[in-house]
């Protein structure tokens, strides 16, 4: 392996926990550890994380629905302030459809405290949701699929953010949301968008 410059994959060790605004409320947990959702649109939950390449760090706000495991929001930029999440959860509404009244789950972290993105959620109709600060297990369906895009990503640093939004969407919405089979009977053991078309198919039907 050291001939051919071959490492073996690892998922980085998480620095440091989420930094809540110490002027904000945190929002109640309405859900606990309950990460089941019958159908698309009621249940999506939350997490940023940033990376370094070279060019600077690229920070990612993801949303995933719950009864699909679909990635159906997603934002990237060079910093992580709570309009990076709008942004996030402005791609959800459009392309996930949430309920009105549903509950959108995130960690404590600041950017999801702040006035613009808890009016956001206000507006939308939904109700905000925030786990216990320092548990991996309050936010644990968001935390496993950013632990599964380290893994994917390994140990590379890119060059630029250029780059490394372009491999990000491709991970995203070509490899998981239309390849990675979720190997679960409640799934249906299918990829996550195909897991919503069955979902769609049953409503129609």
């Amino acid at each position: 392996m050291r001939e051919r410059d071959i490492r073996g994959v690892t998922r980085r060790k998480r620095r440091s926990l989420p930094r809540p605004d110490a002027k904000a409320k945190p929002a109640p947990d309405l859900i606990g550890r309950d990460f089941h959702a019958e159908h698309p649109g009621t249940g999506p939950v939350g997490a940023i994380t940033c990376r370094p390449t070279a060019g600077g760090r690229l920070c990612r706000a993801c949303r995933l629905d719950l009864a699909t495991r679909e990635i159906v929001g997603y934002a990237m930029a060079d910093h992580h302030r709570a309009e990076h999440v709008v942004d996030a959860l402005g791609m959800a509404h459009g392309r996930g459809s949430p309920e009105p009244g549903c509950v959108v789950r995130s960690d404590r972290g600041s950017e999801y405290t702040p006035a613009q993105s808890h009016g956001r959620t206000m507006e939308s109709g939904l109700q905000q949701s925030c786990g216990r600060t320092g548990s991996c297990f309050g936010n644990a369906a968001a935390e496993g699929f950013r632990a599964l895009l380290e893994e994917e990503i390994g140990t590379r640093t890119w060059p630029d953010r250029a780059t490394a939004r372009a491999e990000v969407f491709d991970l995203i919405e070509t490899s998981y949301n239309r390849r990675r089979l979720r190997k679960h009977k409640i799934f249906g053991y299918l990829a996550p968008a195909g897991t919503r078309q069955r979902h769609q198919h049953a409503l129609a039907a």
